[in-house]
């Protein structure tokens, strides 16, 4: 029976845990379903962490409190309970292109090729989630907006980077707006621009019945093959426009929001007046007004409008898992929840609303930064610390809170061990589904963070005062363990890091760097040795520096520890496909013993000797498909058909990785170098050293 509007927004909390209460099972008996889990993950553009009830609006963090109570996620907050918050989850950069290229290739700010501003430009032609699970078997579904794709010719269009579907904005700028056809930007299935049929489609609607399209079809037609499914809402970012009509009744397969088809009418939700549908919650919300001596006063429109889209990504986000709960399928797909970066200050509506409010977004009325100091476009944590929620009925145990770090990076290498499969070795992040699990242990993330914009941080009240106003420009964050340092308007490497303690200080109020000489000089060293300098975003205060040696463990001995790697993957895999396969001793990596008949792969680690301060350039034969990174930098990738590698060394001791992918019969690889631009050798075996196991 279709549930009413107001029995689905009053007694929530009972429908939240009827829906979410375990099943006994919920794959009907005889039916096929994949081994491999499917995969949904679900992105927002611009949603703060304070947004979400669990993380703040409900009760707080720290000691910081909603200024307002937006009370406008009740249903991610009961999945969020059935599941794992991952409360100390980072984005890859503080502003939306970044931060999904560093997503979509498994790589830090240090290496994706797209940084700071760089919106449409074209995503690196290198693995990305899709390509990787497309590769061992996925079907994959990229639904909503892109922003990577390169310019008019889109040589990056999702479906050149790994996805055998595509719907939605492929350009940065149609995201602004939700309302295709009305507000005129193009819209896109597959490679056809289609927005002429889209009437009254808003945008996160849209894309919700297209997800739910999709895997409604794949169950239908591929109930054999696993999925991956990447939902980007362009919301709550920029104008903030809100639906045309109420939520349709009951959710999932048989009711909430459904695909049409048919031009005109698309979507059950297209009708009404664009733009014109307030939550009942928020249209006649008030609050008391200290501006104006404690008055009780409605809301500004514009927080009524964020709130009533937020709302309804709420919604959308739990018609969906609906979906697969009513196809039988929820206990074989894991679900994650995130937004690309923190809070914005953008609205796109000018002047003031008829009670005499700006009509400017003020990210400090709901306190959508939550407990921290920033905002989008900030490297302070209300900037960069996003927050994610993970759901899996059966694998996931409810009510689980991770607190230690994690960021976006981190998803290839645990996807990939969903999937069974090595991730690709030019990664940067590490598997964290101990932290979804429960089970078992993981090495610390590399949280790292680099960007560069003109203009300040905002001077919000609730901030230190010398951040109000501050200078943004080049800006870096890293973290280790509990401790953040963060710069800002960076000029040199020798600009020193504010160090915090999130976990006590989640605000960054207590500056510990005079007490933390040794952590400070780790900190200015360790972003030289997991950065890789990229042409289109200058970091001056990096340029000329060599990268600091490292002091090695005692004992070490000559040559590379060597461990072979059977597999089936056509990339070098990381680190962690070797980690328990016991290594022999080389001298140098063409030492390696006689080719084998079968594809397999060869990982090197060690340590390399720099006799003197140079600049290297270090190359393999043609062919070979490797990866070469110097302390986490990578500085080769001939997997993707770079030729050579340049990087300024300190003299010293520094760590060396080499995974090479090897066909049947090929032969092992000679790792070459020369210096300053001089004659090309092989790298000398008495430069070489390990430490025995």
């Amino acid at each position: 029976m279709p549930i009413s509007l107001r029995f689905r927004i009053l007694p929530f909390a009972f429908l939240a845990a009827a829906f979410f209460a375990p099943l006994a099972s919920s794959t009907a008996a005889g039916e096929t379903r994949p081994a491999k889990p499917n995969i949904v993950f679900i992105l927002c553009d611009d949603l703060g962490y304070g947004d979400l009830g669990v993380f703040f609006q409900n009760k707080g963090a720290g000691d910081r409190k909603p200024r307002v109570t937006m009370a406008g996620t009740p249903r991610l907050d009961s999945i969020a309970k059935a599941g794992v918050q991952l409360r100390g989850h980072y984005t890859g950069a503080p502003v939306c292109a970044p931060a999904r290229a560093s997503l979509l290739l498994g790589v830090h700010q240090g290496h994706a090729n797209v940084r700071d501003n760089q919106f449409d430009k074209a995503l690196e032609d290198n693995h990305t989630l899709a390509s990787v699970l497309k590769q061992v078997g996925y079907h994959t579904g990229c639904i909503g907006k892109w922003g990577l794709q390169g310019g008019k010719s889109m040589p990056a269009h999702p479906l050149n980077r790994g996805f055998d579907e595509y719907f939605g904005y492929i350009s940065h700028g149609a995201g602004h707006q939700h309302y295709p056809k009305e507000d005129g930007k193009k819209l896109y299935d597959g490679r056809d621009e289609v927005s002429e049929k889209y009437d009254l489609c808003y945008t996160t609607d849209l894309f919700t019945a297209r997800a739910k399209k999709f895997i409604v079809d794949q169950h239908s037609e591929r109930p054999d093959q696993p999925f991956f499914l990447y939902l980007a809402f362009d919301t709550p970012h920029a104008k903030t426009q809100l639906p045309s009509c109420a939520y349709p009744e009951g959710t999932g397969v048989k009711g909430g929001l459904q695909w049409l088809g048919t031009p005109g009418e698309m979507i059950n939700t297209a009708h009404g007046k664009p733009d014109s549908w307030f939550h009942p919650d928020h249209a006649e919300a008030t609050w008391r007004d200290p501006a104006k001596g404690g008055k009780t006063r409605p809301w500004p429109d514009t927080a009524k409008r964020y709130a009533t889209m937020v709302r309804r990504i709420d919604d959308c986000v739990f018609d969906l898992a609906a979906t697969l709960r009513d196809l039988g399928i929820d206990r074989n797909t894991l679900v994650v929840f995130s937004s690309d970066n923190g809070i914005s200050k953008e609205s796109y509506r000018k002047g003031k609303d008829e009670n005499g409010y700006s009509r400017n977004l003020d990210p400090g009325f709901f306190r959508g930064y939550g407990p921290f100091d920033g905002i989008k476009r900030d490297c302070l944590e209300g900037g960069v610390r996003v927050g994610a929620l993970a759901w899996w009925p059966g694998k996931i145990p409810a009510g689980r809170v991770v607190e230690r770090a994690s960021q976006f990076h981190d998803w290839m290498p645990t996807f990939c061990e969903l999937a069974g499969v090595p991730a690709p070795a030019r990664g940067d992040g590490v598997s964290i589904m101990p932290d979804l699990t429960g089970a078992g242990d993981r090495p610390d993330s590399t949280v790292y963070v680099e960007y560069s914009v003109n203009g300040n941080t905002p001077a919000l009240p609730d901030f230190l005062a010398s951040r109000r106003n501050a200078k943004r420009r080049q800006m870096q964050m890293i973290r280790s363990g509990d401790l953040v340092g963060v710069r800002y308007n960076v000029r040199d490497n020798n600009d020193d890091f504010e160090i915090y303690d999130v976990v006590k200080d989640p605000a960054q109020r207590k500056n510990l760097a005079p007490r933390m000489a040794d952590l400070q000089q780790r900190m200015k060293d360790r972003v030289l040795q997991i950065h890789r300098p990229n042409e289109s975003a200058p970091r001056p205060y990096m340029d000329q520096l060599p990268v600091p040696a490292a002091t090695p463990p005692s004992g070490l001995a000559p040559g590379l520890a060597l461990r072979v790697i059977p597999h089936a993957v056509p990339w070098p895999v990381a680190a962690a496909a070797a980690e328990n396969v016991t290594p022999t001793v080389v001298s140098t990596p063409q030492a390696a013993e006689p080719p084998v008949a079968t594809a397999h792969g060869l990982v090197f680690s060690g340590w390399l000797k720099v006799p003197e301060e140079s600049t290297r350039t270090l190359s393999l034969p043609s062919g070979c498909k490797a990866v070469l990174k110097l302390h986490d930098a990578t500085v080769l990738d001939t997997d993707r058909g770079a030729e050579s590698g340049t990087i300024h060394l300190a003299a010293g001791l520094h760590p060396i990785f080499l995974s090479v992918s090897m066909t049947e019969n090929s032969s092992a690889p000679v790792l070459m170098w020369s210096q300053n631009g001089g004659e090309t050798s092989p790298i000398p075996a008495d430069l070489f050293g390990h430490r025995p196991e």
